[in-house]
């Protein structure tokens, strides 16, 4: 047990270090601060977290008044009889209507600000033509498709920036296995993602970046290590993306002897490469997989070492993982890899 809990902490401080080194690189949001939204969702869900804040801290401060209060006046004086019992007082209605009166005033008032603000959030207009994203949960990836737009890839969302010049982007939430949970905390708040249920939130970002984000919902083994990044970029930048992986490979710029021994192997039935005979559906779609910033859903960058680790042996860097290790011989993991990373 010791070596492997040894081996887990060597992997999560490598991960550490090497998407450190990548994050300044990238202008990646790294601090994920719920006070620092970027979205309207996750400005009024920052609102309404510092109105009870408040209300709780008022709280605190008059309990503690009172506990400091009580022990400073009925404290032992040196004149007490310490054989004398104290008075007894046995009930006070003033009290007891007090302190279950302003308890129950304070729960409805929480109850109305936070029914409101649901109804705000969820009920909210988000404009003309918005950017449709289906997200699906699976163990332990998010997969991402814009149905209206013909792209589909995996872990990394790109959506426009929204305002008077962009539009805002709406996500179908789903799952395909266990219940997971859509969080990126600059943008929105947590919503579940339900096996054969379909739930919606929008966001409408206003400034340029990436947004990092993770399931927030216990859902196996590799939960911690379900990652997901937003990336928040003008209209322009944003159809030029969309274009791009809308394509299939060009077969031109392809390692022609890596995608033969790919299609060789029984890859092809767990992902696809449009284009190609690679058509499964289990797997993320690597279709321009040599574009993404990370691999293993956000685990590790998308270097052609870390690449030819993950294809070597996902056990090894995520266990639990559903991809097998496929035992494959030095020259076909070096073609295979050649491939993948020439797929942009």
């Amino acid at each position: 047990m010791a070596p492997a809990i040894l081996s887990l902490l060597q992997i999560g401080l490598l991960q550490a270090a090497l998407l450190q080194g990548t994050a300044a690189k990238s202008g990646e949001r790294r601090i994920t601060n719920i006070f620092e939204p970027f979205a309207t969702p996750a400005a009024a869900e920052r609102d309404i977290g510092l109105f009870v804040m408040l209300i709780t801290a008022a709280i605190f401060v008059a309990v503690c008044a009172l506990l400091i209060s009580t022990m400073i006046r009925f404290r032992r004086k040196p004149e007490d009889d310490e054989r004398q019992e104290p008075p007894q007082v046995y009930g006070s209605n003033q009290i007891e209507i007090a302190w279950t009166f302003i308890p129950l005033l304070i729960i409805f008032v929480l109850i109305g600000v936070t029914a409101r603000v649901i109804a705000v959030v969820q009920g909210a207009n988000p404009g003309p033509a918005p950017v449709r994203a289906r997200i699906i949960g699976h163990q332990w990836w998010f997969e991402v498709q814009f149905p209206e737009l013909g792209v589909a890839t995996a872990n990394e969302i790109h959506v426009p920036v929204a305002g008077s010049s962009g539009p805002a982007t709406m996500f179908q939430l789903e799952s395909v296995d266990v219940i997971h949970s859509f969080w990126v905390p600059q943008l929105a708040g947590k919503l579940d993602m339900v096996p054969n249920r379909a739930n919606t939130l929008w966001i409408d970002p206003t400034e340029p970046g990436t947004y990092l984000g993770n399931c927030a919902e216990y859902c196996g083994t590799q939960h911690a290590n379900m990652l997901l990044r937003v990336t928040v970029e003008p209209k322009d930048e944003f159809l030029a993306w969309a274009a791009a992986q809308k394509a299939s490979i060009n077969v031109n710029t392809q390692d022609v002897e890596g995608r033969q021994v790919f299609e060789s192997l029984s890859c092809v039935n767990c992902h696809a490469v449009r284009g190609t005979p690679a058509n499964g559906k289990f797997g993320p779609d690597l279709t321009h997989v040599g574009s993404r910033q990370t691999i293993a859903s956000g685990m590790i960058p998308n270097t052609p070492q870390n690449l030819r680790a993950w294809v070597n042996d996902a056990q090894e860097m995520k266990p639990g993982v559903l991809m097998p290790n496929m035992k494959l011989t030095k020259q076909e993991l070096d073609s295979v890899v050649s491939y993948l990373v020439s797929l942009k």
